[in-house]
């Protein structure tokens, strides 16, 4: 038996390659887009990719289905799915063997209603399971978000209430020995309190999940459905697009363009997104670019405020560039329209921006009340604590709550590093061009170190 997990740090997204050395044949569970490194490892393990299997249609990333389809590979869901491409619909309790390897298709929904797991048995006469491949029905120290489709007329309730008992009717059954192997960790929004690690068993879940200790089901429907993270706006249009025939991706570098060419991107609509670290950008950018730094989850916040169907001019070198395009593609954001190198290509109409440091708020807030600090962390990290008088509006509602702030005109942003605030503050400046932002360098931690 082959089983290898493919961990994407920057979306916390795992994807599996399971394949049965006996008769060379594989199966790919929930990959990334770019799938290159899926074909090489097959290669090099002498396996050729037949099936790729979704656990559901995800919303947080675009899968690499459809690029899989074009090598030869069939497509496969759970009976309950409706995909609008050809696919195999896999039954309850439905198996599929590569030989000795064979993988077990079981209806799990809650998450959405078409989510499977699928049990991994070593052969065919095996009488209980290696492992278990849990999509986002069960994660390591958490269990998966039943309220991502309430715009498409799901009650949460009722998918919480799915939720239970595809856990204690299906998965928990399963002996303690059981591997785990989640679809997302720690940082992922598609639950609340991910473990760091990859990968568990059923018998320690079992002790050591908050969620799944909750024996009564209406307890467990009343604490799963409150207190999520905040969805990024990219996740209802991944998952239509996750449904849907699309084109594939391509790897084609973007054109780099002259100071004249982003100009006229810019008059036909298109949004500058600097690619840089917060400080650079800080240090000079175009007037009206957004900043999302590519040493932190980049995909997902860039998704959270940049709308899909907005063309983007990339800022950053050529290195940078690449990266940010394939990290792009991989929530389907393919829209990118060109790139420059903000030190090249803008000798001259580039603007540097304030950035806070504690000891400078704090002296502000003691001399002057005539400005807001916002504060954009995600509601969970406000049990760490925040700065007295902060209005709150986490980073991935931004966009949606912004004429909340149509009447400040002067606003220091904080989040808990530094990192999401630069964002923030740049957003804020596209949208309301002329208002005065600032960011505080560290962010909340570096306050609370302070005190």
């Amino acid at each position: 038996m082959i089983l290898e997990q493919y961990y994407l740090q920057c979306l916390s997204q795992a994807s599996y390659l399971i394949g049965d050395q006996t008769t060379g044949r594989a199966v790919v569970v929930d990959p990334r887009r770019d799938i290159e490194e899926y074909l090489q490892d097959a290669k090099r393990l002498g396996v050729r990719v037949e099936l790729v299997l979704e656990t559901h249609l995800h919303a947080d990333f675009l899968s690499g289905h459809l690029e899989f389809a074009q090598s030869g590979a069939e497509i496969g869901y759970g009976s309950v799915a409706q995909p609008e491409f050809p696919a195999r619909l896999f039954e309850d309790g439905e198996r599929y063997c590569l030989g000795q390897v064979t993988l077990e298709v079981l209806h799990t929904p809650g998450h959405t209603p078409e989510s499977i797991s699928i049990a991994v048995y070593e052969t065919p006469d095996s009488s209980e399971p290696h492992a278990v491949l849990t999509g986002d029905t069960l994660f390591v120290g958490d269990v998966g978000r039943p309220d991502l489709l309430v715009s498409s007329g799901w009650s949460k309730i009722e998918l919480a209430g799915m939720l239970y008992d595809s856990l204690h009717g299906k998965l928990l059954t399963m002996p303690d020995d059981t591997i785990v192997y989640p679809a997302h960790g720690a940082g992922s929004a598609c639950g609340k309190n991910l473990s760091s690690e990859t990968w568990s068993t059923i018998g320690v879940q079992r002790k050591e999940n908050g969620s799944i200790r909750i024996s009564e089901r209406d307890d467990f429907v009343a604490s799963i459905i409150e207190g999520q993270p905040s969805q990024p706006m990219y996740f209802a249009y991944d998952a239509q697009l996750n449904a849907q025939l699309r084109p594939l991706r391509s790897d084609d570098p973007p054109e780099t363009l002259r100071k004249s060419q982003v100009e006229a991107k810019i008059e036909d609509g298109a949004v500058v997104l600097d690619v840089r670290d917060p400080a650079t950008f800080a240090l000079g950018h175009l007037p009206g670019s957004i900043n999302v730094g590519l040493e932190g989850r980049f995909a997902e916040f860039a998704g959270s405020v940049v709308d899909p169907t907005t063309p983007m001019v990339l800022c950053g070198d050529a290195d940078q560039v690449i990266e940010a395009q394939t990290r792009l593609s991989r929530i389907g954001y393919d829209q990118v329209v060109g790139a420059f190198a903000a030190e090249s290509t803008f000798r001259e109409g580039t603007v540097t921006t304030p950035r806070y440091s504690v000891a400078e708020l704090r002296t502000r807030l003691l001399t002057d009340e005539m400005f807001t600090v916002l504060d954009v962390r995600n509601p969970g990290e406000l049990e760490d604590g925040a700065i007295e008088g902060s209005l709150h509006i986490p980073l991935a509602e931004l966009v949606a709550r912004i004429g909340e702030l149509a009447h400040v005109n002067d606003v220091v942003i904080y989040c808990a590093g530094g990192y999401r605030s630069s964002i923030a503050a740049s957003v804020l400046r596209y949208v309301r061009d002329g208002i005065q932002v600032s960011d505080l360098v560290g962010g909340f931690s570096a306050w609370d170190e302070s005190n």
